[in-house]
């Protein structure tokens, strides 16, 4: 079944393709029609208004904001991952692990291999989803631009829930075509996965949607903890996210 654009781009946007409550629409409606002199929306646009009122300048700004918020969990994020290589039974995971974060942490693009040949450690015991700790799962909410400050078990049924549901839509949107899209839902696509895609141009954005597609759809559903991490994996150093 075809994915239409206008679907995919609300949920690429917004991570749910859920309509406004009636609040939501209510207070559109006023703004709208000039009802509603909202200023503090003006002082606190970002807080404020939803993001198809920013201003073009604006959605640069608080997307490089967000995007820097989330960008602080990495450190904690990869650091994790170096700490458990020696949990790793495997010794050719081993070391395919401590290739990986060495070539992350000398400012090298990972390849789609060096990422798909660890899938196996996050199926399971240290890293598959039912395994992670409480420390690891917030660092990754912060990484997803969720809130950190939840139980674990709570943690855990939203990461996985979110981490299933951009699974399906990368199906979806592989079944549909990466050339189907237009710029803004390409960078919409890759900003939602974790590439500070603002500042980078349209078709580096699609090179690296297609990675993100290739891995992702590689992925069973036991594996999707690789998929999670991947947002800091595959955005890290990707050209043009060095700023």
């Amino acid at each position: 079944m075809a994915l239409s654009r206008v679907c995919w781009a609300r949920t690429a946007l917004w991570g749910s393709a859920a309509t406004p409550g009636p609040y939501v629409t209510r207070r559109l409606q006023l703004v709208r029609s000039g009802l509603d002199w909202g200023g503090p929306r003006y002082l606190f646009p970002r807080q404020l208004l939803i993001k198809h009122f920013w201003t073009p300048k604006q959605q640069t700004d608080f997307l490089d904001i967000y995007h820097a918020l989330r960008k602080q969990s990495h450190p904690e994020i990869l650091c994790y991952l170096e700490k458990i290589i020696p949990l790793i039974s495997d010794v050719g995971l081993q070391w395919h692990m401590t290739e990986l974060c060495t070539k992350i942490q000398r400012g090298t693009h990972p390849a789609i291999h060096d990422i798909l040949a660890l899938r196996e450690c996050f199926s399971n015991h240290p890293l598959g989803m039912n395994q992670l700790p409480a420390f690891q799962m917030k660092a990754l909410s912060r990484a997803m631009l969720l809130t950190p400050y939840l139980p674990s078990l709570l943690l855990r049924h939203r990461l996985k829930a979110h981490t299933t549901v951009i699974h399906q839509l990368d199906k979806a949107l592989t079944r549909l075509g990466i050339a189907q899209l237009t710029a803004q839902e390409v960078k919409s696509a890759c900003y939602l996965r974790g590439l500070n895609s603002t500042h980078i141009a349209e078709e580096r954005c699609r090179t690296w949607l297609g990675e993100w597609l290739q891995i992702s759809c590689s992925l069973k559903e036991a594996e999707l903890s690789l998929l999670l991490h991947n947002v800091v994996l595959l955005s890290t150093n990707y050209i043009g996210t060095r700023r």
